[in-house]
């Protein structure tokens, strides 16, 4: 009896455990708005001043961590045509030095600027605010704050 206890605690943990990670995981997508069209992403790539790309075979990015895609650099939105793996709270930071790992985006953290939300995984728009120059950095990176997550990267401008 004690066995057969002992399983259906095991396995009830098991299968509780796997339901709040596919949780975490889902979650972000179920409830993620609309993405932009491919001809709302065209309209703000002619005000960039910066164009590069986000690949997925970066260090720290992996199968569950990574992105891909044209991304754009303007005084008002950064844009991306492509694709980022979902995942929840992804933001948008800028920084003055490449980086492309989970260790130096923490030791570099305290000198960049964060843009904004991404709130979508197919194609992106954030705003940028007012009192942040992109001229003044040259990287765009986005970063999953909830699990100190190292998503993807682009440098902009040497």
């Amino acid at each position: 009896m004690r066995i057969k206890t002992l399983f259906l605690l095991v396995s009830h943990l098991v299968v509780g455990t796997m339901g709040v990670i596919l949780g975490i995981y889902l979650l972000p997508i179920i409830t993620a708005p609309v993405a932009p069209t491919a001809s709302e992403i065209s309209l703000l790539v002619t005000q960039a001043q910066y164009k590069t790309t986000f690949i997925s075979d970066l260090t720290d990015s992996d199968i569950l961590h990574w992105g891909e895609g044209d991304v754009a650099v303007g005084p008002h939105f950064i844009t991306l045509a492509g694709t980022l793996a979902p995942g929840p709270d992804y933001q948008l930071y800028l920084a003055s030095e490449f980086v492309e790992t989970e260790a130096d985006f923490m030791r570099l953290k305290s000198t960049m600027v964060r843009v904004g939300e991404v709130k979508t995984f197919e194609n992106f728009i954030v705003p940028v605010p007012q009192n942040i120059d992109p001229a003044k950095y040259n990287t765009v990176i986005v970063w999953c704050e909830s699990f100190n997550q190292f998503i993807t990267s682009a440098q902009y401008q040497h």
